[in-house]
Parts: C-alpha cells; structure tokens; sequence
C-alpha cells in the first residue's frame, strides 16, 4: 500500500511538472513555463513574500532544532526570510527608492 501511494504521488507530481515545460500539449517550453508563471502569479497574488518569509523561518527554524543553528545561517535562510518579509511590508506599487 505505501509502495502504491508513493508511485502515485511521483507520478502526480511528474505529471505536473511535464505539464509546466508543455510536454503534454506540445507546446514550445518557453511558452508554457511563461503562461504556468502567470498563474502562479495570479494565484498567488495576495501573499507571495509573505509566504515565502513565513515558509522560511519555518524551514529555517527545523533547520536550526535537527542540525544546530549554524546550518541555517550557513544558508542564509533567515536573512532570506527577513529580505521576503521585507518585501512584503512594502506597499504594493510602491515606487523603487533606489531610482
């Protein structure tokens, strides 16, 4: 039984990514990763620095409690989290300061 639910999920998650680089429909590569960004976007457009800080300092909190804390910040993954957070205190079409 696990043997079959590991198959299947592989097969799932293959299926998605093959789908993504239009293996399935044919179309160019560049084509569909462009459209598959696009939605994501779309998808994705109430929280996307948000979750990716959020995903971070969790990743980057397991990081430090399984191999010490020197692994994430051998990563820069909390500066990564602070940089995504960063990002999304911003408001959302604000003008770059560095211009």
């Amino acid at each position: 039984m696990e043997r079959y639910a590991r198959l299947a999920l592989g097969a799932a998650f293959l299926s998605a990514v093959a789908g993504r680089f239009g293996l399935w429909t044919g179309a160019p590569w560049g084509d569909a990763f462009a459209r598959f960004v696009a939605y994501t976007a779309e998808v994705n457009a109430f929280m996307p620095a948000l979750g990716s800080a959020v995903l971070l300092a969790i990743f980057g909190t397991a990081m430090a409690i399984s191999f010490g804390l020197k692994s994430p910040m051998d990563y820069s993954v909390f500066s990564a989290s602070a940089g995504a957070l960063l990002l999304a205190s911003r408001p959302r079409h604000a003008p770059d300061a560095s211009r």
